[in-house]
This record gives C-alpha cells, structure tokens and sequence, in this order.
C-alpha cells in the first residue's frame, strides 16, 4: 500500500512523497520542517503507514488533535480519537516496525538536531559524550542526575525523534531509580538505558567494571518499571548489564533473561566478545527486542554491519563514539589550523550560510517577521527621566516626512513619553535633543511643532507635539 502524504501546519501546507508498507513518517522528511516551531516539532507523530491499515477509512479527512501540525491522508483518513505520538509510543512503533533500527548517539541539543537532519529514527544520549563535552572528564562517574538529566532535557526539546536517555546504573539504590526514571519521563526522554553496574561505574568496553548481585540487579529493573506505572507513562525501558566482563557470559546471559521477566522492554549486554555470543544473547527472551553496541575505535564487540545484526535479530543498534570522536579530531585539526596563521579550508567545514541554516537561523527570521511592529522598539524613559515628562505622557508626537517633490513620505503618531524608538523611524533624529524640546513645551496647550527641518536628502522633517 502506499499513501501519498499532504502535510499541514500554521505556516501553510507542503506535500511529501508517497511512502510505503513499513516506512515512517519523519518530520525530517517534512520540506518544510525547520520553519516549524518548537512546539510544532514535539506535535508531529512517528507514522508507521503499515499501522495505519487498520484505521484508515477510504473517503474522510484526517484530524488527530487539535494540535497545530495536522498530517492529512489523501483520500484517507484516521478516526477523530487518534492522538499523536508520545516519545516513548514513537519509539514502541520503532521497536514494533520491521528491520534494525540504526541510532547515533548524540551528547548535547546540536549533535542531536544533526542526527534528526541525517534522517535517523532515533537518538540515544551517551554518558561518555556528555561526560566529554560537558566536563572534559572521562566516564568514570563525575557526571550526576542533575547534570544528566539538565543536559538531556536540552536535548529533548531540541529534536522531535524519540531519544533514548543514558541512566547510567540509577544514580543509587532502588528508590533512586525510581527518582531518575521520573525524571527522565519528565524531560522528555522515549527511553532510558539503566545498567547493573556498582557506584561509582565504570565506561563500558573498560578496565575495572563491577557490578552489583543479581538481586539488586533485577530490583533495579522492577523498580523501574513500578516508576513508569506510578508516573503513568510508557517509557521504555533498556535494561543493560555489564557482567560479561565483570563475571562471565553465562552470568551475562542468566540477568537478561531475569530483566526481561522483571519487565525490561529492550535487552543490552555490553562488551559481548564474538559473534557466536551476539548469536546466543539474541536466543534469550527472543520477544523482547535486543540492542547492540558498536563501540567505533576498537570495542570488545565485533564491528557489524546493520544487515548482518539483522540476521543475528538484533532490533536496535546504536553508535556511542561517532560524533564526539570526529567532533575531536575536527576542532583539533581546525586548532592547528589557525595557530599555524591559517583557517580550516572551506572542504573541513561548512560555509557561515549553511551554519545559519542548520542552526535555524532562517526559521527564526521568517517566524520574526510575524511580530515586527511598524515603529520599532520603544522604550518608555524611566528612572527619573519620565518625572519632567509627565505632563506630556497622554499626549502624542507626530512626525512628518515630505519630500523634496511635494511627496507625503511619512506621517505617524506616536506616545510622546516614548522617545528611544524614533531613531528607528527617522535616524535624521539622531543626536537631536528631543526630551529637552519636550520640556518647553509640556506645558503648553494644543499642539506645537517642535522641529522643522530639511535633511541632507532635502525632505523636510517635522515633528509635533499633539
């Protein structure tokens, strides 16, 4: 089946190509989508079309919500009650949709916005990342809830693809983990990744990793997963363990297969060492999703191609490294760059316009433009300035321009106790004194001109006092 796709929002309507059985509707796949606003972003739904099967009904119209972003189904229609994607039921449709699902990892709100623009159908946050970018220290502990949470709530407001968060081990015992997983619902996150590690943890694919007993391992999860109901939330929950390395693979294999009895959503062992192990590990509980880590630069775990993980029956595979490792190596090589008196070429990074563009600079300017003013800012004169003026504060300046040929150019009124703004009218004002003008003339009645002159293009300039 395939469905061609008309896409409206505040701003107008765009048509987007036809899309088939199994693919998604990405805002990213939106023409017009950086000129959306935040809240518009956040209010597009994740679409998987064969889901739609069901709902659609030949012949109506689609109206979700009554939000301001409303997809429109050619010649289709879902019913009426059908409300758009929670981050977390964007990411379900994700795990629930066909094939592996790729996702970068990003550490703060631009790195994420670039993995939404690359077309990814989701993010996943990296404490190795955020650790880097946030500290410049290594992923040994030093980042805190508050900190994480901070940094991934940037995030999420910064994108509209579901974003996994990294939980670390919980940030303590049980009821933290309830805490952080409230938290994390909270700012936003589809996901949150929690490990069974010990305090302070360890990185993953390191030396010294310990974890806690099984126990407290599969409480972790459960408590988890009682803050998700308590929160009435669907977040999904990513239950990771680091016993391989710290125990054995068959310890490795047992917990996941406690996690997912606890009522973990996603299974993850990190540091699996052969593919004959990813194999094993994808055998365990083989209806929950599987995700797999492909720690770029020399992990434990094989190297992979996303088919390949496929065939294993891995769903998710993520990218911990990929960003913040070339985003070092670039700003390092731009540093050499310019302390050797030159500038990165214009091959190592983009042009200033397309920085703009990235950025949203130009969504900014256009969405701008729908609250400029016809005079400008003004600033009322306060701070002792207004008590002279304060006879003239229910009356009117009016400027007037004619020019050189007779012509009517300008003439507006204006509060006379608002004076910053008038050289963004006339900047032949600038310099003029016109508070002290005001002055002398406060205390008359009727109007008065208190300036008639011809500029240096000859218009004459006039202003009264009504």
């Amino acid at each position: 089946m395939k469905l061609s796709v008309l896409s409206t929002t505040a701003r107008g309507s765009v048509i987007v190509s036809s899309l088939n059985d199994g693919d998604l509707l990405r805002p990213s796949k939106i023409p017009n989508y950086r000129t959306c606003s935040i809240l518009e972003r956040r209010s597009i739904p994740l679409l998987n079309v064969s889901a739609l099967k069901s709902a659609i009904k030949p012949g109506k119209r689609l109206y979700p919500t009554k939000h301001v972003f409303q997809p429109i189904l050619a010649s289709y229609s879902i019913d009426k009650s059908t409300q758009f994607d929670s981050p977390a039921k964007a990411l379900r449709r994700i795990l629930e949709s066909p094939g592996i699902h790729q996702g970068p990892a990003c550490f703060d709100a631009l790195s994420a916005k670039l993995v939404e623009q690359a077309g990814f159908d989701f993010c996943f946050t990296t404490g190795f990342g955020i650790s880097a970018s946030r500290l410049a220290l290594p992923d040994t502990g030093f980042v805190s809830y508050g900190e994480m949470l901070d940094q991934g709530s940037q995030i999420t407001q910064a994108v509209s693809i579901p974003i996994i968060g990294d939980g670390d081990n919980g940030y303590g015992n049980a009821m933290n983990v309830k805490r952080t997983v409230k938290g994390f619902i909270k700012a936003g996150f589809a996901g949150i990744i929690l490990e069974d590690q010990v305090s302070p943890k360890a990185c993953g694919h390191t030396q010294g990793r310990t974890v806690v007993s099984r126990a407290e391992a599969v409480m972790r999860i459960k408590a988890a997963v009682d803050a998700r109901r308590e929160s009435g939330s669907d977040i999904v929950i990513v239950a990771r363990t680091d016993s391989r390395q710290a125990i054995s693979f068959e310890e490795s294999l047992w917990r996941s297969r406690a996690f997912a009895d606890a009522g973990a959503d996603v299974l993850f062992i990190d540091a699996l060492a052969s593919r004959e192990e990813m194999q094993a590990f994808c055998e365990v509980s083989p209806l929950v999703p599987k995700m797999a880590n492909m720690l770029e630069g020399g992990g434990k775990t094989p190297i992979l191609a996303p088919m390949e993980l496929d065939g294993i029956g891995y769903k998710l595979v993520v990218y911990p490294l990929s960003l913040v490792g070339v985003s070092i190596q670039a700003m390092q090589d731009a540093l050499k760059a310019i302390k050797g008196g030159r500038i990165p070429p214009p091959a190592d990074m983009p042009s200033f316009e397309e920085m703009k563009e990235i950025l949203g600079f130009n969504a900014y300017y256009k969405e701008e433009k729908r609250y400029v003013t016809d005079i400008g800012p003004l600033s009322p004169q306060i701070d002792g300035s207004r008590a002279p003026l304060s006879g003239i504060w229910s009356r009117t300046l009016r400027v007037k321009i004619t020019g050189r040929d007779g012509s009517e150019k300008l003439d507006i009124r204006i509060p006379a106790g608002f004076l910053d703004g008038l050289t963004n009218i006339v900047p032949a004002l600038g310099g003029v004194n016109i508070k002290a003008m005001l002055n002398d003339a406060s205390l008359e009645v009727g109007g008065k001109a208190i300036l008639d002159f011809k500029d240096t293009m000859g218009d004459r300039i006039q202003v009264f006092l009504e």
